[in-house]
């Protein structure tokens, strides 16, 4: 039986350690500890730098584990009540056996046991705490029975609904040849240590960082079946579970020691206000674009540069890739309250904030996939403020595209990939030197796209002459809020720029708007060409070794911005050689959204392939808003024809009622007639859907705007689709 003792803590340790390169607040996340360690209650203390799963694990020795019951509501109304709704409990029984497949019990596990001070249980495993994920720890209170994994990372093991879906949807649906696989990369049967073996540690803590209420009047049956109805974090299990059947040779890492990265990232969230008393309960949009962050001490002026930091370890002859993210970010906000009232809420109203995530191991799958289950901090704003605003952010399953390094001292010269996730804003309130959480203000579906574009390695600065006298396929996807009779437009373009030795850009694009006015009424106007000229500049950054050209790009419309000034359209970067681009559009002419551009392809289009598709889609009719997540879809081209098969991830706003759902599944099947357009373009059309865009030159990428109508609907969106080896 696999049991892990300091194996573990000195592999953290190293992920940790070797994410130390690179500038921004990447450095910070990586020492930020998590706040939460010494609580017992994760309501009574919130803190930013950690994620939302409490830490109960102080005092404990390595082969220690504290066991916590979480119950439903219904099963015990009076107790204490703790994250999610659920209530903390004294378990009356807990035993300790291996499973399989089919989670019989096939007998006990070998351990000690003690209370500690505040009355929880203490388990003790002789030979260390289990990796595998054949070892339960089952609890029951009156008439409720609830297990976990007992290899969860953090050393506190969480027993409620949430640990009792992944054992009953991880074990329970793999072959016995599949859980061998699994015990085999546990056990090193191959000889070499595997990386997979950390996946079950990892994901048994990850699932209590979701922030998923259970109703009072549920029971554990009941809590199960609404686990399963949120397409969010059922398919955040079901891919991990997948991740987990990876064995060693599939594991790769970086060519260099370390890559860093500029991120380019839009969120586009459809959510629910209840911060309004007036209009509590309204349904939103938002968008979230990346934009450094100024920091001011006595010690001088910093700056947070939206970063992404890649590093290679071979730790214990593991082959391990570490990833840190750290992007701070602006937001924009559109209330749509019933009887059709529209509220602008515009980024002068939100404190900046910052989308980060726990460093951590993944998987370089091919040298064109990377993988990994992602963690994401929580963050607090207004802490000068009469209303303090805690936010937290569910956890993601990510599926990004690397392209093959030029060679073996560089990394991958693009990172580029979407996800989902969802989200609260709560009220925080002051207990001392504790912040502890009060009244929801609001509930937050998000659909993200991050790009994240290699810097020059070393002392190596961009050189802008790399972008003169070349051609560019360009899409985007923008939105724009406003207080007056078109409250919302939503607009995607595709064309071409070309980019002469001064920095001009010469565009030439094809726009598609659809708008919703002041009375509810949506509609779509016809195509319409744009032809204005911008510019585009280097952005020089400040960082602790001085002045530095890392890539970062100023568009402006006529005069190029200085380095600390807003530019007019918006901040972006490249890649070193300059033949991708992408720029957070900032109230620029076109709103707030995405921009991506590539040297325009000199290949035909590719006649076959299969692609990961992932992005977003914005849908409106007379009576409903609709965010749309493609969630890992597949596009499969073949000659002439197209299928674009698989799923994608709903979230609903009926105006009338202020009703948002929570996120739900949406099976995907489409049949479309493939063609190029022009150099490096593509189209893909059915009766009511339109995907047209451009394609790099090697064809490993597509980037396609979306255009559906329907009877009394209209949608916009931007895809990613990526080639799948």
């Amino acid at each position: 039986m696999p049991f892990k003792h300091g194996l573990w803590i000195s592999l953290s340790a190293l992920l940790l350690a070797g994410c130390s390169s690179g500038e921004d607040a990447i450095d910070g996340a990586r020492t930020q500890t998590n706040d939460f360690a010494a609580a017992k209650n994760p309501l009574d203390d919130f803190s930013s730098g950690s994620t939302g799963d409490s830490s109960n694990a102080g005092d404990l020795e390595p082969n220690e584990v504290r066991i916590t019951l979480e119950v439903p509501g219904s099963v015990a109304p009076d107790a204490e009540i703790t994250r999610r709704n659920l209530r903390l409990v004294e378990p009356e029984t807990l035993s300790v056996y291996t499973t399989n497949t089919s989670l019989q019990n096939l007998g006990s596990v070998e351990v000690t046991t003690r209370e500690d001070s505040e009355g929880f249980t203490i388990i003790a495993f002789p030979d260390g705490q289990p990796l595998a994920p054949d070892v339960v720890i089952e609890a029951t209170y009156g008439n409720a029975r609830m297990r976990a994994l007992a290899t969860d990372s953090d050393q506190d093991v969480k027993i409620n609904p949430f640990s009792e879906y992944l054992v009953r949807n991880t074990l329970a649906s793999y072959t016995p040849g599949q859980l061998e696989t699994i015990r085999d990369c546990v056990n090193d049967a191959g000889g070499g240590l595997c990386l997979n073996k950390y996946v079950w540690s990892t994901l048994a803590d990850q699932v209590h960082d979701f922030e998923i209420d259970i109703p009072g009047n549920l029971d554990v049956t009941g809590a199960l079946s609404l686990l399963e109805g949120r397409a969010d974090f059922a398919r955040y299990v079901a891919a991990m579970g997948d991740y987990a059947l990876l064995d060693d040779s599939s594991s790769g890492k970086i060519s260099a020691s370390s890559a860093d990265y500029n991120s380019v990232f839009l969120g586009v969230e459809l959510g629910q206000s209840f911060a309004e008393p007036s209009i509590s309960g309204t349904g939103l949009w938002g968008m979230r674009t990346a934009y450094e962050e100024r920091l001011e001490d006595r010690n001088g002026v910093g700056y947070v540069y939206p970063a992404l930091t890649l590093t290679s370890l071979d730790a214990f002859n593991i082959k391990v890739t570490s990833l840190a993210t750290d992007i701070p970010y602006e937001r924009e906000v559109l209330l749509h309250s019933e009887g059709n009232d529209f509220f602008l809420r515009g980024s002068e109203f939100w404190e900046q904030n910052t989308h980060s995530s726990s460093p951590g191991a993944a998987t370089l799958l091919g040298d064109t996939r990377l993988l990994a289950g992602r963690a994401l901090y929580q963050s607090i704003t207004g802490r000068d403020s009469a209303r303090i605003i805690g936010w937290t952010r569910n956890p993601h399953y990510l599926d990004a595209y690397t392209s093959p390094p030029a060679d073996e001292t560089v990394g991958p010269d693009r990172v580029v990939g979407g996800y989902f996730t969802a989200g609260k804003a709560i009220e925080l309130e002051s207990d001392g030197e504790a912040l502890t959480r009060g009244q929801l203000l609001e509930s937050q579906y998000l659909s993200a796209l991050e790009l994240n574009l290699l810097r020059p390695a070393g002392e190596a600065e961009f050189d802008a002459d790399v972008l003169d006298n070349r051609r560019y396929n360009v899409v985007y996807l923008a939105s724009r809020f406003a207080d007056d009779t078109t409250p919302l437009t939503l607009e995607s373009g595709l064309g071409t720029w070309a980019i002469d030795g001064d920095g001009n850009v010469t565009q030439a694009l094809d726009v598609a708007t659809v708008s919703r006015d002041n009375t509810g009424t949506v509609t779509r106007a016809p195509t319409a060409a744009v032809a204005t000229n911008w510019l585009v500049s280097p952005r020089t950054s400040t960082l602790s070794t001085g002045q530095r050209d890392i890539g970062r790009l100023n568009l402006d419309i006529s005069t190029a911005s200085e380095d600390e000034e807003r530019p007019e359209v918006g901040v972006g970067a490249g890649t070193p050689d300059g033949a991708f681009l992408a720029f957070n559009l900032d109230d620029s002419p076109f709103g707030d959204g995405l921009l991506v551009a590539a040297g325009q392809a000199i290949s035909a289009a590719p006649g076959s392939g299969r692609y990961r598709v992932q992005g977003v889609s914005m849908g409106l009719s007379g009576g409903t808003n609709e965010l749309r997540h493609f969630d890992n879809a597949e596009l499969v081209i073949n000659g002439g024809t197209a299928t674009l098969s698989g799923e994608a991830i709903s979230v609903i706003n009926t105006v009338n009622g202020n009703q948002v759902t929570t996120p739900s599944e949406t099976v995907i099947d489409t049949t479309l007639t493939y063609a190029q357009s022009a150099p490096g373009t593509i189209s893909l059309t059915s009766s009511n859907l339109a995907l047209d865009g451009f394609y790099t030159d090697d064809h490993s990428q597509m980037y396609l705007r979306l255009n559906r109508s329907g009877t009394g609907s209209q949608a916009v969106g931007l895809l990613l689709a990526t080639r799948i080896p």
